[in-house]
């Protein structure tokens, strides 16, 4: 059902002897989890200007690798159908040992066991990117890299699966990576980065744009999932108090984990966000809708956390933690 012509990925479709030519201008990146916003990231690495010249695959938990259709709905509502190789784990030694970049696009809860399992298979130059929703699992793969460079991420594009390998792009939205420990990431790759994902940039001090990130995410996520309603009716006085409290408790430990944030500029954009995504369900939301495990643990749970580290209280984001987690407890077997 593709408007345009399918676009095949160069490393399935070049001949052995074009393959050949280009091994050692092209750069391998290959993503660890398949779902809307890997798949995103995949397709605007795939149809970039420069993308003869890369090699992408997915890294797959199943045995034996395979070429996949994967289908993409951009903004213009035009169809693009691109044949993806998924590394499967009996080719994880052979295909996985010139990775360059490792992005990794699994929910915040499986980074470190799904990280863990490919990470013997990389060279000791790979550059690793998280790219998921909340916080946490930067401190927690720490003792694995073994001297890989780490850099972290976040995104507000919207992507929605239609199905397995179809995914619709449903809003446009920001971008931001930047370096948090080790080997800093090779120009070629950061730029190639930056040109392919729309509204991108790079940031020196990535940090204090992810606790930013998440103060709009302790206060938003967990109240929808409670609620059961979509991010617009935050905007009711009664939640007035929960909001401005969660975000001020963030603000205290990002202090105590030597972060300044401005607590006037971070209620603003909350209620921002509530505005411009009215309409729509916070991904906490639809994980309680469909019964699935939340983030709440690298959301509220991660500000509780750190919260605890400093001995300093936030009652309200325990709550919030606890009410989620109580709802996820709640789930029909």
């Amino acid at each position: 059902m593709s408007s345009k012509p399918s676009l095949q990925v160069s490393s399935e479709q070049q001949t052995d002897q074009q393959l050949s030519a280009n091994s050692l201008s092209a750069e391998q990146i290959t993503i660890l989890g398949a779902g809307a916003i890997g798949q995103l990231i995949y397709h605007q690495l795939t149809n970039s200007r420069q993308q003869p010249h890369v090699r992408l695959s997915f890294i797959d938990r199943k045995i034996q690798s395979e070429t996949i259709p994967l289908e993409f709905t951009g903004l213009d509502g035009q169809n693009v159908t691109s044949n993806a190789r998924v590394i499967g784990r009996e080719d994880y030694a052979k295909d996985l040992a010139s990775t360059e970049l490792l992005i990794v696009c699994v929910k915040a809860y499986q980074v470190k066991s799904a990280l863990n399992t490919v990470l013997p298979y990389l060279p000791s130059n790979t550059h690793i990117l998280l790219l998921h929703n909340g916080m946490g699992p930067h401190l927690e793969v720490l003792p694995y890299l073994a001297g890989r460079g780490l850099s972290l991420g976040t995104t507000s594009q919207g992507a929605l699966r239609l199905g397995k390998y179809h995914v619709k792009q449903t809003g446009a939205g920001l971008t931001q990576l930047g370096p948090f420990i080790g080997p800093l990431l090779d120009d070629k790759l950061r730029e190639r980065l930056l040109s392919s994902i729309s509204q991108s940039t790079w940031y020196p001090d990535i940090l204090p744009l992810l606790w930013q990130k998440l103060a709009i995410n302790v206060a938003i996520n967990p109240l929808t999932a409670i609620h059961n309603c979509p991010n617009g009716e935050l905007a009711k006085p009664q939640y007035q108090n929960t909001i401005n409290d969660a975000v001020s408790e963030l603000v205290k430990v990002a202090t105590a984990d030597g972060l300044t944030l401005d607590k006037t500029l971070l209620i603003e954009r909350v209620y921002q966000v509530i505005e411009l995504t009215a309409q729509n369900f916070s991904s906490m939301h639809q994980d309680v809708y469909h019964q699935r495990k939340t983030e709440i643990d690298a959301i509220n749970g991660f500000v509780l956390q750190r919260a605890n580290a400093h001995h300093i209280p936030a009652p309200v984001n325990q709550a919030l933690t606890q009410q989620i987690t109580q709802l996820e407890a709640k789930y029909t077997p």
